[in-house]
This record gives structure tokens, sequence and C-alpha cells, in this order.
């Protein structure tokens, strides 16, 4: 009996020391990347917008456009806090690791990369076996989709990220990595901005064979159709809605938005009225 109780003496730091990972996610899409990595239980608290799995939408939120709430953030005594680089203000990050908290810095320029972010976060999981097998099913899918892209022809687009006023993207930008896999061809690629506000007459001069909007937009339709005689996209019907959560967010949700794209761009190489 004496030996038995020196012995759980000898366990208890350990016990102590194996107390469950404490995590925050200051962006939607980071909340989404733990849960694939099997951080789902670990997560205390959250960004706005973090809605899905809709477990999300239980946890506090401590982070938004405005920035993030140090204070918040310091009171729930974090072990580790998954940051988006470009999204989260660099200053209140820097601040964070000043004051001894570990940050996760997660910036996908692609799905392979929300692949490896997943397999990295899976590091601190209970099971990093899952996460990398969530991992490696997202890079197979990815391989997949390009071998039955092979040998089609581009399409330059147009992708409306808002009506009022006119956003896109750029080149290099999210989400210009989900269309070159389909094999689209962004017609503001060039712009120097990020995410240029554009006018009618500029997206005219460029031609889009393809016009894409979020599903979630008001009334896009109808904005166009007065170009109808001026945009092959319009004159041809090829506008297409692409889910909104699935395209702007860099984790394996997007594949869908993939498969809408994709779908969307081989409609408009296979019409007989395309131009």
């Amino acid at each position: 009996m004496m030996f038995r109780f020196f012995f759980l003496l000898l366990l208890l730091p350990a016990l102590a020391s194996a107390a469950p990972l404490r995590v925050i996610s200051l962006s939607p899409h980071t909340t989404e990347l733990a849960f694939e990595a099997g951080l789902g239980d670990n997560l205390i608290a959250v960004s706005a917008h973090s809605d899905y799995p809709p477990e999300a939408l239980k946890l506090e939120q401590v982070a938004n456009y405005r920035g993030i709430n140090i204070e918040r953030v310091v009171t729930l005594k974090p072990d580790l806090v998954l940051a988006w680089k470009g999204g989260n203000p660099d200053k209140e990050l820097a601040k964070l690791e000043k004051l001894g908290i570990k940050v996760f810095y997660s910036n996908p320029h692609s799905l392979y990369d929300a692949a490896d972010n997943i397999e990295k976060l899976g590091a601190w999981s209970d099971n990093p076996a899952l996460a990398k097998a969530r991992a490696d099913a997202v890079r197979q899918e990815l391989e997949s989709i390009e071998a039955s892209q092979q040998g089609k022809s581009k399409v330059p687009y147009f992708y409306q990220l808002s009506e009022t006023p006119i956003l896109t993207n750029n080149g290099e930008h999210w989400p210009q990595p989900l269309f070159s896999l389909c094999g689209g061809e962004n017609i503001f690629a060039d712009s120097a901005a990020p995410y240029p506000q554009v006018g009618m007459e500029q997206i005219v001069v460029r031609k889009p064979e393809a016009i894409f909007y979020p599903a979630d937009s008001a009334r896009p339709l109808e904005s166009w159709q007065k170009w109808q005689a001026f945009i092959p996209a319009v004159k041809n019907n090829a506008i297409f809605a692409v889910t909104g959560d699935w395209l702007n967010r860099p984790t394996p949700r997007a594949l869908k938005a993939v498969k809408q794209i994709c779908a969307a761009l081989d409609k408009v190489r296979n019409d007989p009225v395309h131009d």
C-alpha cells in the first residue's frame, strides 16, 4: 500500500502537466483549420464570423475586423493562439508574443498550404495521425483536380467580390488559386492592388468570358444585364454564383468551391455560342 501511495505521488506532476491545451483562434479560417486538425475540443475562444463547424458558434469571440481584445485573450491564458498573418493586426500579435503567448501564423496561398497548416496544427492535438490523414486527403483531391484540368483552354473571367463598389482580387491574392486550378484567367491579375476597386468600363475592355460572384450577393444578375452587348460573359449567360464561405476561406471546404468553378468553366468551354 505504501509503495502504491508513493507511486501515485510521483504521477501527480505528470497528470497536472497533461491538462488540455487551451487554444484561441483569431480568424474564421483558422477556426476551421483547428477543427480539421483535431483541436476543436481545445478551442476556448474564436473570432467573429467563426461559424463553421456549428460548434464554433458556442465559443466566446475575442477578435473582429477592428482588432483583437488583447486583455481578454491574456485573461483566458491560452497555450496557443492561431493568427491570420496579414489579417490580424501585426502590432497586436507582436504584443501577444511579447507577453509570452505562442502564436501560430496561418496565411495560406494555396490549398496545399492549408493542408500543411492542418498537419502542423495536428502536432498539438491528441491525434496527429488524424490531422495528417485529413491533410493528405486534401492533397490527393487537389492532385486529382489538377490532373482533370490538363489540356483544357484558359478562360478569362471576372470575380465580383462586391457590388457597390465593384471589388475584385488580383492574381496573387485569395481566391485566385481556386480559379487557377480550373483554368480560370483573372482579367485583373496584373492589378497592383490586392483587392482593387474597378469600373464597369475596365471590365468591358477586358472582355471576361465568365463572371463569378458570391451566392449571397443581393442582385448581381440584374446589374449586369444592361452590359449584355459589350461583355461576352453577359451575352452568353455565363454568370455564376459560388458559395461565398467555401470560396473566400482557405480551408478544405474550398474544394467544394473549386468543383463549382470547374463545372462553370467547363460549361463556358463547351457552349456552342461561346465567343
